[in-house]
């Protein structure tokens, strides 16, 4: 009789693939410091929308600024459209009412004042770095009043690592 044969123990948790989505997508962002990637999820798990912080589409990344300090428009910041931004304007045209948001960082006010209008019940984040900010602060506010409830992810993992070896080893 041969052994019985059982499933993995370690395979990924729905948060932890969701977040790893987000965190994969994040690397497509050309921004030197700071690489953020969102992941919507319906209830029923499918993936809807991805987004990363990025130059809007046809805006040149060659010729924008990326610095973070400097006269407003020489800054990255009135140019750049955050990854939760573009999750949603990225969405696959389905309904976002009752999705869920993973996001590596905490949303700022901007974000959330989207993410409240398109409909989603739900924010899973890493990082909550920029809590003693006005625009994180704002955003909570906002966040609890539409009754958007939002928590952050504990791993018990720090890392998952990707081989792209075609035989899967």
């Amino acid at each position: 009789m041969s052994p019985k044969v059982t499933k993995r123990s370690d395979y990924l948790s729905w948060d932890e693939y969701f977040m790893g989505i987000a965190l994969l997508s994040a690397q497509r962002s050309k921004d030197p410091n700071t690489q953020v990637g969102a992941c919507i999820v319906n209830p029923q798990k499918k993936i809807v929308g991805v987004g990363y912080n990025g130059f809007p589409t046809g805006c040149s990344d060659d010729e924008l600024p990326w610095a973070r300090e400097g006269a407003y428009l020489e800054t990255k910041y009135p140019y750049i459209c955050h990854a939760e931004l573009n999750a949603i304007l990225n969405s696959i045209g389905e309904n976002l009412n009752g999705c869920t948001m993973y996001v590596a960082l905490f949303p700022c006010n901007e974000c959330a004042k989207a993410i409240i209008q398109s409909g989603i019940k739900e924010i899973v984040y890493l990082s909550d770095k920029y809590a003693h900010t006005d625009p994180v602060k704002a955003s909570k506010i906002m966040l609890q009043q539409a009754k958007v409830h939002y928590r952050q992810l504990v791993v018990s993992r720090n890392s998952v690592v990707i081989h792209f070896a075609a035989d899967g080893d």
